[in-house]
């Protein structure tokens, strides 16, 4: 087991000497602004963006998707197999300048425990003065802006999101979409839903900040890559609080994202781990409205989705045509390059627990058949393995609709299990219930599936 410090630099001139905690920590330092005087790994591009629009975010933000950065560094070149007692628990520090030094050392140890629930590793981070140099990064515009934006809203090219962008702009809203990709796939379906919306609210002024932000083995050399990405909501929320901050007065940071997902309880006791994500989790949210506060930057988190399920979502989207034909642009699938295997195209695999959520969202809410292009298309003319990809997951949701059947009380109780829920005690029940729904939704679809091993 070894435990990892990384080492955010700021330019060749930012050489100051590193005081480690642990000595025999293994070292790795990225270097964020290159020989051009410009921030790396696609931060510059998302600064690029703000300034062409003649919007300037605060420092603190800049700071913050500096660290969010790091964290992406750390969370997916450091392996968990081989790093870790338990296979899965990572010791990992972080050494990171700011611009305001004692504002973020006060904030160190709710860092770390947010990333700790969100990641499932232990975390330090340290914060030093920025280098004299880049003192100041984000440009300071040379007139006022020609664009006001209502909101910011995360535009990852999945279904929610497609349906959460198209909610605002139809209801007349003017939000700035952020995007944060770094694989092929994830960028084509984020353009393909983009130019759909666009066709259609050509008029409504709306824009999309889109950053390729991501660190390959020659940029980050631990000879290790790890892919659970855990942490990736981190970087997902920091770029929108950046653009957030460069918007007037208190701005709404809208995540769209069904209750049933963002609770994402267990189906079973091997989805603790590196299936069971709480990228959008209340707690975790909570955690992270708290930070924006006490950085002083003006946003907060909002996901007016928290209470339904992915098909009501589908169901009471404002412009259903729209969302039809954006349908199969969009991409719910935690895997489409499975295709491959079969010297296809990329696709939904369309057996994956997103997909599954997709299928049942889909059946349930649009008018239309299912136009998603998936690698099992009928889940119905054959039994499906429960001993490979297949079936795997199949056989976890029938269990779970069975065990709600037998005792619907126990609802209850698993929706607290990715984390607690009473950070808006008022809401429990909702949650209780979203969860409660998803799983019926689910359990429609499968009805006529059958599911067994061999």
């Amino acid at each position: 087991m070894r435990r990892f410090t990384f080492v955010a630099r700021l330019g060749v001139g930012d050489n100051t000497a590193i005081s480690l905690v642990q000595r025999d920590s293994t070292v790795i330092e990225v270097q964020f602004i290159g020989a051009y005087q410009r921030l790396e790994y696609g931060l510059g591009s998302a600064l690029d963006f703000l300034k062409a629009r003649d919007l300037k975010p605060s420092e603190v933000a800049v700071d913050l998707m500096i660290l969010a950065a790091l964290v992406n560094a750390a969370d997916t070149r450091v392996s968990r197999v081989r790093n870790s007692q338990n296979g899965w628990t990572r010791e990992i520090d972080l050494i990171v300048p700011v611009s305001d030094r004692a504002l973020w050392t006060a904030q160190a140890g709710a860092l770390g425990e947010m990333l700790r629930f969100l990641t499932g590793d232990y975390w330090r981070i340290f914060f030093r003065q920025r280098p004299s140099g880049p003192n100041q990064i984000a440009a300071t515009p040379t007139r006022l802006p020609l664009q006001q934006f209502d909101e910011v809203c995360l535009f990852s090219g999945g279904l929610d999101s497609l349906i959460g962008a198209i909610d605002l702009i139809a209801g007349g809203r003017k939000p700035l979409l952020v995007s944060h990709w770094y694989d092929a796939e994830t960028s084509k379906a984020q353009k393909a839903v983009w130019s759909k919306l666009e066709g259609r609210y050509s008029n409504a002024g709306v824009k999309v900040m889109r950053t390729r932000l991501g660190f390959d083995r020659y940029q980050v050399q631990t000879g290790e890559i790890e892919n659970t990405q855990r942490g990736r909501s981190f970087v997902f929320f920091a770029l929108a609080a950046l653009a957030a901050s460069a918007l007037t007065g208190t701005v709404r940071i809208v995540v769209p994202e069904n209750g049933f997902i963002g609770l994402n309880v267990p189906l079973d006791p091997l989805r603790l781990g590196a299936l069971s994500t709480r990228t959008t989790h209340p707690h975790y949210f909570a955690m992270f409205n708290a930070l924006l506060g006490r950085l002083g930057i003006t946003a907060t988190l909002d996901n007016p989705y928290r209470h339904k399920t992915k098909g009501e979502m589908v169901e009471e989207c404002a412009d259903m045509a729209l969302l039809t034909a954006a349908v199969p642009l969009s991409m719910s699938c935690s895997s489409p390059a499975k295709a491959r295997y079969r010297s296809l195209s990329p696709r939904h695999c369309g057996t994956c627990v997103p997909c599954l959520i997709r299928r049942a969202a889909l059946k349930r809410g649009l008018s239309t058949k299912d136009p998603t292009l998936y690698l099992v298309p009928d889940l119905e003319v054959r039994r499906l393995d429960t001993t490979r990809a297949e079936g795997e997951h199949i056989r976890s949701f029938e269990l779970m609709v069975a065990r709600l059947s037998a005792n619907p009380a126990c609802a209850s109780a698993l929706a607290r299990i990715p984390g607690p829920l009473n950070d808006e005690p008022a809401e429990v029940n909702d949650f209780v219930e979203v969860f409660r729904r998803g799983i019926l939704e689910v359990g429609e679809l499968l009805d006529a599936v059958e599911a067994a091993p061999g």
